[in-house]
């Protein structure tokens, strides 16, 4: 089965939940409405902003888990919908059983015993009934994660397979939530499952995978050995066929110290995906982007600015769930211009072809950061990822990149009412580059986040009221030639 993390050090990939059981067998049901709870990975250091979103759109409390990128909410399965709406939000998945205290056994061989005993005791029908409504709601997108991509141009008899195939499945499936009840409460259900099975020997085999996600340096088994017992318990239990690639079902198996959460996906691939088509080598997750955004809280009419677009991926997103601003997207590269313009040409396409608005509040510009072709005091906002001097740019240049930067944003910023929201791993360079530019910016807020291993840092800036040339570090800034620059710095 399949294993992601080892060790106590990786944040974001292992899930928890701080409540000792909320099992989906337990929730309340009223007609043909469930109550489960949700678990969905966030970019690290944004979950109480993923909590806010949750509250807003949905209308339920969100609990942040102890272990960093993860929270957990209750829903109706009448909401379902709403929760792939979500911006703020990775990946989705559903509870089955959730343990705040899991006593894991000293030894290892009781310990993956006890994991393959726990996989026929736990609750699955709910969450199994979750996933068959899931599947209902999202589009087919071929197959997961590593399956076969090639793309079949669709006919009216390859849809109706494709649906009489998913049909065949959601039933199965819930045949064997079914059959979990009827064996508890009634011996001589195994007779009428043995019929049902004679009746139908062609339906399609759900197939399956298991994924351990594990931090703690406490455990006896590694994570490849805990997902490779429960999930062979999991096979034996519904007589499922394990897939590493092209599976139906993946069964989450997230274990932190001594919580441990087991659930089912309801996503098949990351949501941050859903904006970029044209992807370049520092390209922004969406739902980060969407973090980044609600720290400066666009208003009606507000002129945002990305100096530094690179993909577009914080415009697109702005443009899209805070259209009542105004976005500008610019880049001294002329690749990364050119994959903004391709970017927003897809989303047009895609809103189109749905028959919505297709029009974006966004335009796009090739310039030079350090002498921008924009009207001084006229931009509320600025939101950028700036180089961390790894793949893009270098440590040395930043030296000098950042404070220019910095004057060149006070300088278009609005005094004493604009904002600036800036991602950078490059804490030391931005923080003497910050002290430079007292007189003209105030941080706020720092938000710590992870971006693809990175420790970084989203900085919530405040541009002073102090009018942009009269400060003492402007004056010094301009008067100090460039090349002396670097050797101050």
């Amino acid at each position: 089965m399949s294993c992601q993390g080892d060790g106590p050090s990786e944040q974001g990939s292992n899930s928890v939940g701080p409540c000792t059981s909320s099992s989906s067998e337990t929730d309340s049901k009223s007609g043909d409405v469930i109550t489960v709870t949700i678990g969905a990975t966030v970019p690290t250091g944004f979950e109480h902003t993923a909590a806010e979103e949750v509250k807003e759109k949905i209308g339920v409390a969100a609990r942040i888990s102890k272990d960093r990128g993860r929270i957990y909410f209750p829903i109706t399965t009448d909401k379902l919908f709403q929760v792939h709406l979500l911006r703020s939000v990775d990946n989705l998945f559903v509870v089955v059983e959730e343990y705040d205290h899991y006593q894991f056994k000293q030894s290892k061989e009781e310990t993956l015993l006890e994991l393959q005993q726990l996989a026929s005791k736990l609750p699955w029908t709910n969450a199994l009934e979750v996933w068959k409504l899931n599947g209902t709601l999202k589009k087919k997108k071929g197959h997961r994660k590593g399956g076969n991509t090639t793309k079949v141009k669709p006919n009216r008899n390859t849809t109706e397979v494709a649906a009489a195939d998913t049909e065949q499945q959601l039933h199965q499936v819930a045949s064997a939530a079914e059959g979990q009840l009827e064996a508890e409460s009634a011996a001589d259900a195994e007779p009428c499952e043995q019929d049902s099975q004679e009746a139908a020997p062609e339906a399609k085999v759900i197939k399956f995978r298991v994924t351990c996600n594990r931090a703690g340096d406490k455990h006896s088994f590694s994570s490849n050995e805990a997902a490779r017992d429960f999930g062979g318990a999991v096979q034996e239990f519904f007589q499922w066929k394990a897939d590493m690639t092209k599976f139906d079902i993946e069964v989450l198996l997230n274990i932190h110290n001594e919580e441990m959460v087991i659930g089912i996906a309801l996503t098949e691939e990351s949501l941050h995906r859903r904006n970029i088509s044209h992807f370049g080598p520092t390209t922004l997750r969406s739902t980060l982007c969407y973090g980044m955004l609600r720290l400066c809280k666009p208003q009606a009419s507000d002129v945002i600015l990305d100096p530094m677009c690179g993909t577009g991926a914080i415009p697109l997103e702005g443009a899209i769930e805070f259209s009542s601003s105004f976005y500008i997207a610019g880049d001294n590269n002329d690749m990364a211009v050119n994959r903004t313009v391709n970017n927003i040409c897809h989303i047009q396409k895609r809103r189109a072809d749905k028959d919505r608005i297709s029009g974006l509040p966004i335009d796009t510009v090739q310039w030079d950061l350090c002498s921008l072709p924009i009207r001084t005091s006229s931009v509320d906002i600025i939101i950028t990822d700036m180089p961390f001097g790894k793949r893009m740019g270098s440590k040395k240049k930043n030296w000098d990149l950042y404070p220019l930067c910095l004057r060149e944003m006070a300088r278009v910023c609005r005094p004493g009412s604009g904002k600036a929201v800036l991602l950078t791993q490059d804490k030391k360079c931005f923080a003497k580059a910050i002290s430079r530019m007292g007189g003209l910016w105030r941080k706020l807020h720092t938000v710590w986040v992870n971006v693809g291993g990175l420790h970084a840092g989203v900085y919530l800036l405040k541009r002073t009221g102090a009018v942009f040339g009269q400060t003492p570090e402007d004056v010094h800034e301009r008067s100090v030639p460039q090349w002396k620059r670097h050797f101050q710095c």
